[in-house]
């Protein structure tokens, strides 16, 4: 599927416009390509921007790992000596995090 120096500059700036996965879809229907070959496109162009993942509450994802090494940094503790605690709850592990200075 090759794109036409014309077809290309047209995507660029349609996508430069709203970068969402609205617009390849719209972009692919108009030009009769896929929306993989769409984004394949802006992607080798660098200009396609990945959607950025966001748990449930909208904050980006972090683990329940990362959460403990917060918690031993603030209690200035190394992470090891608080084996186990990440199978805790992580709304547990947040609240702990929160108390210990985070």
């Amino acid at each position: 599927m090759n794109y036409t120096k014309e077809q290309t500059e047209y995507i660029i700036k349609e996508y430069k416009k709203e970068p969402n996965m609205h617009t390849v879809l719209c972009l692919a229907e108009e030009l009769n390509k896929t929306h993989k070959s769409i984004i394949g496109k802006l992607s080798r162009e660098g200009v396609y921007e990945r959607a950025v993942y966001k748990n449930k509450s909208g904050e980006l994802p972090i683990t329940k790992v990362e959460i403990v090494s917060s918690i031993a940094e603030n209690l200035g503790l190394e992470a090891e000596h608080l084996t186990g605690l990440e199978k805790a709850p992580k709304a547990t592990l947040k609240t702990i995090e929160l108390a210990t200075g985070a």
